[in-house]
């Protein structure tokens, strides 16, 4: 009996050794998956009134497991949530060299979805609030009709809710606009002093992995708050795909992919999906540059025509919170606007 009292007693210590290394360990990145898959990171904090379940593998046969841990072992440390920058993680590529350790990001310069029309593939962080705003003119001649707009306001807010990977993102664009048609018979002006109410999430799906992208998608809408001739007096919702890659410290590229249902001037509802890509270049520490082409193609419309457009601009760092922009852009079809340009400022609180 004492022997087997002995070896009873060597078991309970062995299992409580296991379980608090197990603990101890849980932060640590999970063995790879099988190639091809993508695994999820955002997990929820751990439960005190139930055990936490990890997804592991094993590195010797790539098989999945669920391992529980006892809530009894989990140290103090182990209770806090923990953030994720994806929800998503790549599990082929080639892993980064160099992981950024914690707190290392507050250090990192303010990433805009402005001044050009792909928007960026990251978050701002969980409790981050950015806000991002400007003006645009445009220009246009169309069967003998020349339009001019002014467009002020152009406020987007972003907030980053519930964890890293996630973002509210609330506009009203514009916040004014005049437009103004010349005919032969004299000018008639139109004022709008607002337009309709954009809400989306951000998703941020992967960081970039070697030839991998870093991705997010955005649901939105928009609803119809504008006024008399500014309004499609219906709600639209649509969805936007965003990816991007860093080449080096100086050159990155990138895309959006995005469908929205539209009204045309005959009021009828149809699909547009909308394609663009760009390509940044990192000219000095402060001063950055991008080109870009998009284009609308809709589908199903009465009046609604292609449209293709080419743009550049410069983007300046005046603090890693504050960034100032310029841009200009042509039409590269008869459908398209002829002229626009542009300017904004991004501010970032955090």
């Amino acid at each position: 009996m004492a022997a087997i009292r002995h070896v009873s007693a060597l078991m309970v210590a062995a299992l409580i050794s296991w379980q608090t290394a197990s603990v101890s360990h849980s932060g640590e990145r999970p063995l790879t998956p099988s190639r091809g898959e993508i695994r999820g990171t955002g997990s929820s904090p751990p439960q005190h009134t139930q055990p936490d379940i990890h997804l592991m593998s094993t590195e010797t046969t790539g098989d999945l497991s669920l391992t529980p841990l006892s809530s009894a072992a989990v140290e103090p440390s182990a209770c806090e949530p923990s953030l994720h920058k994806t929800l998503f993680d790549w599990a082929i590529g080639e892993a980064p060299d160099d992981e950024p350790e914690e707190g290392e990001d507050d250090d990192e310069p303010i990433t805009t979805d402005r001044p050009d029309f792909t928007e960026a593939s990251s978050t701002v962080g969980l409790g981050v609030l950015q806000i991002e705003m400007g003006y645009t003119f445009t220009q246009d001649k169309d069967a003998g009709v020349r339009t001019k707009g002014h467009s002020w306001g152009e406020s987007l807010f972003r907030y980053g809710i519930l964890d890293d990977w996630l973002e509210f993102r609330f506009a009203v664009l514009p916040a004014s606009e005049h437009i103004t048609h010349l005919t032969i018979g004299g000018a008639r002006n139109t004022t709008s002093e607002s337009k309709e109410i954009y809400v989306g999430f951000k998703l941020a799906l992967t960081e970039q992995r070697g030839w991998l992208p870093e991705m997010a998608l955005v649901p939105q809408l928009t609803v119809p708050t504008g006024s008399n001739g500014f309004t499609t007096n219906e709600t639209l919702p649509g969805m936007n795909w965003l990816y991007g890659w860093d080449i080096n410290d100086t050159l990155s590229t990138g895309g959006s992919t995005q469908f929205n249902r539209a009204i045309d001037d005959s009021g009828e509802a149809y699909i547009e999906f909308a394609q663009s890509w760009t390509v940044g270049y990192g000219l000095t520490d402060e001063l950055g540059a991008y080109t870009e082409w998009f284009a609308f193609f809709p589908n199903g419309a009465d009046t609604a025509r292609v449209e293709h457009y080419a743009n550049a601009g410069f983007t300046y760092l005046i603090t890693n919170d504050i960034q100032w922009d310029i841009r200009a852009g042509v039409g590269l079809n008869d459908a398209a606007a002829d002229f626009f340009a542009g300017t904004g400022v991004s501010v970032r609180f955090r």
